[in-house]
């Protein structure tokens, strides 16, 4: 059964360079992440080898492919095509047989078996407009087991409107000088204008109606990313 015509065409807000295989092909080296910190959290929380984890916006897999080892399971969901054909080459290169590919997104999936310890999305989120926030909250919430654990990091502004110049001024200051070094001014611009970042305050009572308590916030001194560690209430 095919999806109702008011649904949001996730792929159509992907952005367009994440659906470029030469962008996708230098995404990693762009992005420069580093999955072991994200990693050890998951493991300070318990992630062990009898958990299923469910990595939404898995890109070419950095942090689902780091988690393998220590999961029964893990499912890496994605919407770009360039970015799941270098996840597939990547799990077979790797030789996880226990990683399983996923074209879809926050509303898109539909998990099969049983349900998971742990979801983790990272950068993602953002991608969708606040009622669609909510409404993918909703959908994680019900892949997850009761007591199961939500990591959550995102472009999430924790400031007040008032001060909306001066932080994106000093974010702005920050950027990369090339593309090659990371993400630039122009590329910072470009998400404030065209993506969905919202503010922290709005995100934290969504989660809370999605049927989440927040545990742990982690705001950057730059207040334009945050980390949410959540447990699904029961």
């Amino acid at each position: 059964m095919g999806n109702p015509g008011w649904m949001l065409d996730e792929t159509a807000h992907a952005g367009e360079e994440h659906l470029d295989p030469d962008y996708v092909r230098g995404y990693d080296r762009k992005a420069g992440t580093d999955p072991e910190e994200d990693l050890a959290i998951l493991r300070r929380l318990g992630l062990n080898e009898a958990h299923t984890l469910v990595d939404f916006g898995a890109g070419t897999g950095t942090i689902a492919l780091a988690a393998a080892p220590h999961c029964r399971r893990v499912v890496a969901v994605d919407v770009s095509p360039p970015m799941l054909r270098i996840l597939e080459e990547n799990i077979q290169r790797l030789g996880f047989s226990n990683v399983e590919a996923y074209g879809g997104g926050f509303l898109s999936y539909h998990h099969q078996g049983e349900l998971a310890d742990f979801v983790y999305s990272r950068n993602a989120l953002h991608h969708l407009p606040d009622f669609w926030k909510v409404i993918a909250l909703e959908r994680l919430a019900a892949v997850l087991k009761p007591g199961g654990r939500l990591f959550l990091r995102d472009l999430t502004y924790s400031f007040e409107p008032r001060e909306t110049e001066q932080v994106f001024a000093a974010w702005l200051a920050s950027a990369a000088s090339t593309s090659d070094l990371g993400w630039t001014r122009e590329e910072y611009e470009v998400h404030i204008r065209t993506e969905y970042s919202t503010f922290s305050w709005l995100l934290e009572p969504m989660l809370h109606r999605a049927g989440f308590a927040i545990e742990e916030i982690d705001h950057s001194p730059a207040r334009v990313y945050s980390a949410y560690l959540c447990v699904k209430r029961g």
